[in-house]
């Protein structure tokens, strides 16, 4: 007898959601989501009040293992210095897969251009979670000016996933040498 169970129409929405935003953006219709998962539109709304809930839902349930692949463990016995970097050669590594198409938070954001919108506040609260990784990283770095080394940080590390994202730059020789810079010039060590 097998043990196998097969996903809760809930859980299949929430995983069509989360892949057919990311490889096709926000936009994609309520029937793609509803064939993607196998599920019925009538079942979609008995779970889920419209699509931006779904949406929002599902980039929640994707946060903390988005946040999981690019944070080094805590107390790993790394330097400060070491913790950012990693983050960075995280993106880098991501950026090489096939199917890459950036930060997936940023993306929403950028693709409603609506603050407000239930999937946005998920975004923003993940995209200020990793800012505040920069930030206290770099206090423990002893850098001149964390807050201000943060948001660089994070201005470099949307950039970078954007551009890589949308083939108009290899991360391989530039992510790197450029929070190192960054890195450097603030004092962190």
């Amino acid at each position: 007898m097998s043990t196998d169970t097969k996903p809760s129409s809930r859980d299949r929405l929430l995983e069509a959601a989360a892949a057919l935003a990311y490889s096709e953006g926000v936009g994609i219709g309520v029937e793609a989501l509803c064939k993607a998962a196998g599920v019925s539109k009538r079942s979609m709304y008995q779970l889920f009040e419209s699509k931006d809930e779904l949406l929002a839902a599902s980039l929640d349930r994707r946060a903390a293992a988005y946040t999981d692949l690019l944070l080094p463990a805590a107390g790993d016995g790394r330097t400060a210095r070491e913790h950012i970097l990693h983050v960075f050669e995280r993106v880098r590594e991501q950026a090489g897969l096939p199917g890459y198409h950036g930060c997936p938070f940023l993306a929403v954001q950028v693709e409603l251009k609506d603050a407000e919108h239930p999937a946005s506040k998920v975004a923003r609260r993940v995209k200020g979670g990793l800012t505040e990784f920069f930030r206290a990283e770099a206090e423990r770095g002893g850098a001149t000016d964390p807050a201000l080394l943060a948001r660089q940080l994070t201005l470099v590390f949307d950039g970078a996933s954007a551009r890589a994202g949308i083939g108009a730059d290899d991360l391989a020789e530039l992510i790197l040498p450029t929070v190192t810079t960054l890195l450097d010039a603030a004092g962190v060590r």
